[in-house]
């Protein structure tokens, strides 16, 4: 945890400037006769000794990054937040390979830190610290219009939208859904179906064409949509597919449509399947048939290998440059404590835990019952609930999420009654993450107030929704229906309310067999 985390020493006479391509472009000049230091930096009083020892701060949205690597931008730095919320400000800190990012709420800066203890962050390949900032904001020159550019081109990107004119040199967004995508030191046979999974986590993959050229495995891979293939380039820009091989070096293409011949190992158009395979070419079905049976072993064995789930908790839980160093060996069995022993039950564990994997079983402790064993089906899986789930509010108690040292949960003995305490999950029709290639590994977030529902009949009314949310022990905020009324946000009064309404609601029968869909949603109403 945290606690075993290095204590660090700080220097006074530091010159804060922004780390950017021309160095003209400063975020804010300060010296260490400037009384705006202190509103920056660590700490409140200098003139005690040179070095001054920092002690672990409180919970803040304030994350101060140690140890970065000499040429890492602004944009690399952000990118370690955006998977967890806003970003809002950043501040790095010229030749002392540090940096300041302010997140939008202190919920999100949590989530961010308790994630990155289990899961040491990278930019490019060189591991990097994270900790609370003892100050509660960023206050820095917000004249500078570079790094206001970057952070709304980013924040523009996050949020699905498209940048404005005025930021689109920061971002060097361009207008092609198309990228060039080139794999360095690739020690590991990198395939299309590989490719799919990885980049569509970031929006509708249409074509990819794979080719090798100068001796060097390269694909053009189209987006629905630019904005796509900005968020994409964004977060996996020199990300290891594998550790410390196959880095991605990715580019926007001059061309804006590609033209799919054939259906086979080397190309796809995945809007027209009938497409025939080629000579001597595997067809799409032998093909992708062919590529699921072997998943496993390739994409599952390879330590920190992006599997469809560890692409899904590498890119929504940690963009751009973060290893999945050491995961894949762990447990699946998650160990849950602290759990209100009046409320919780095996049912209430599968849903909350399954927004983030296919829970298989769950175990509340006979001798325990504030404790359960629960599940997944694989180590990634696991490592993204508790990255999520640990320390969040759940009948009013805070929950704490470790990984077990057990390999799996015992069922019963045949004919023992342990009064429903566990419960086998593995067949069941609720797992999000079962379909190879579904929505649901694009849509994982952190429990929010917001929500997000989906599968609404057409018949119900924004009366009939509010109403059945605040049954559910909660204050309805806000709400708002999307266009085709079939799905909608809806914004409860706290994360915890949220939680309880996710967990009564999720799957609940709106009546001639449709059933509701909530999870938790990146947006505010």
């Amino acid at each position: 945890g945290r606690e075993s985390r290095p204590k660090f020493l700080f220097q006074w006479d530091v010159w804060v400037t922004c780390i950017s391509d021309r160095g003209s472009d400063e975020l804010s000049l300060y010296s260490s006769s400037s009384s705006a230091l202190s509103s920056i930096t660590d700490g409140s009083n200098g003139s005690d000794s040179k070095k001054l020892r920092v002690e672990e701060a409180p919970p803040s949205r304030v994350l101060h990054i140690r140890k970065l690597p000499n040429e890492a931008s602004e944009t690399e730095v952000i990118a370690l937040g955006l998977p967890f919320g806003k970003v809002t400000n950043i501040l790095t800190l010229k030749g002392k390979n540090q940096a300041f990012l302010e997140m939008g709420t202190e919920e999100t800066a949590v989530t961010m830190v308790n994630y990155y203890t289990t899961v040491t962050p990278h930019i490019r390949n060189v591991p990097v610290f994270i900790q609370y900032s003892n100050h509660k904001e960023l206050k820095t020159d917000s004249g500078n219009q570079r790094t206001q550019a970057v952070l709304q081109a980013v924040s523009a990107v996050q949020s699905g939208g498209s940048p404005s004119s005025d930021v689109q040199e920061a971002l060097a967004a361009a207008s092609s859904p198309v990228l060039r995508i080139i794999i360095d030191n690739m020690f590991y046979p990198v395939t299309l179906d590989v490719l799919q999974q990885i980049f569509s986590k970031f929006g509708t993959v249409m074509k990819i064409i794979t080719f090798t050229k100068n001796n060097q495995f390269q694909a053009l891979l189209q987006f629905s949509e630019p904005v796509n293939a900005q968020q994409a380039k964004l977060a996996l820009d020199g990300q290891n597919i594998y550790n410390s091989c196959c880095t991605l070096r990715i580019d926007f293409s001059k061309l804006v449509n590609l033209n799919v011949k054939y259906n086979n190992d080397k190309s796809r158009d995945y809007t027209r399947p009938e497409l025939p395979a080629g000579d001597g070419q595997p067809n799409l079905e032998s093909s992708i048939n062919a590529f699921n049976k072997d998943s496993g072993s390739l994409l599952g064995k390879i330590p920190g290998a992006l599997n469809p789930l560890s692409a899904a908790a590498a890119a929504a839980a940690a963009a751009g440059r973060v290893a999945l160093s050491g995961q894949n060996g762990s447990s699946g069995v998650l160990l849950v404590s602290n759990l209100n022993e009046e409320m919780v039950t095996p049912q209430s564990l599968f849903t909350l835990f399954g927004v983030y994997g296919d829970v298989q079983r769950v175990k509340i402790l006979y001798n325990k019952k504030d404790s359960a064993l629960i599940q997944m089906s694989d180590g990634n899986q696991a490592q993204l609930a508790m990255s999520h789930l640990n320390g969040q509010k759940m009948n009013g108690k805070i929950v704490r999420v470790t990984l077990s040292k057990h390999q799996t949960v015992a069922l019963p003995r045949d004919g023992l009654d342990d009064q429903g305490l566990t419960k086998d999950f593995n067949n069941s029709p609720l797992h999000r993450f079962k379909k190879p290639g579904s929505k649901n590994f694009q849509n994982i977030f952190p429990p929010s107030a917001t929500l997000h529902l989906s599968n609404v009949p057409q018949d119900v009314t924004e009366e009939d929704l509010r109403l059945l949310f605040s049954n559910a022990g909660g204050t309805v905020k806000a709400f708002k229906f999307f266009q085709d009324r079939k799905m909608a946000l809806i914004q409860m009064t706290t994360v915890e309310e949220a939680i309880q309404a996710l967990i009564d609601l999720h799957n609940y029968n709106m009546g001639g067999s449709q059933h509701l869909r909530v999870s938790f949603s990146k947006s505010t109403i």
